[in-house]
């Protein structure tokens, strides 16, 4: 029997090195795994997602400026201009949609608001937002800036 106790001691400690390296043969793998999945489907959606800058083309200027109401009895005079991408050409675009999107963006705001730089430039990216999703259709970027051509508030 004391031989018996002596083989399962020496058997012992060849059994924890064996566990030791599954162990850390797994842990190095599932960190491999893990760093090749993290390379390939995140760094590769930021190199996919930067697309290049588009090309200033034509500028279109909205010919009247809007008198929009905002908040309290205080009015927005408006007057803007749309700067389109290389790719729009030089096809002429209906304004009317922009007209009306300007319109919706100001109106009721507070004068408060627009009278500080960062309220004016929210305001303003906000309206580029909604003009861009309005004119950037069919995979073609048409519009990408708006220029306040006059903005004067009462």
């Amino acid at each position: 029997m004391a031989k018996d106790e002596k083989d399962g001691a020496a058997e012992a400690p060849k059994k924890s090195k064996k566990m030791l390296m599954i162990i850390a043969l797994a842990v190095v793998l599932l960190g491999g795994g893990g760093a090749g999945a993290y390379f390939m489907f995140f760094k590769g959606d930021a190199a996919e997602a930067k697309e290049p800058a588009p090309v200033k083309g034509a500028v279109v200027t909205i010919e009247n400026p809007l008198t929009v109401n905002l908040a309290d009895g205080h009015y927005l005079k408006l007057g803007f201009a749309l700067q389109m991408t290389e790719e729009a050409g030089e096809e002429e675009i209906d304004t009317a949609e922009a007209l009306d999107l300007a319109i919706d963006q100001y109106t009721g705001l507070e004068v408060g608001e627009l009278e500080t730089e960062k309220g004016r430039e929210k305001a303003k990216g906000e309206l580029l937002e909604k003009i861009e999703k309005a004119y950037n259709v069919d995979d073609k970027h048409l519009v990408m800036g708006v220029y306040f051509t006059s903005f004067v508030t009462q």
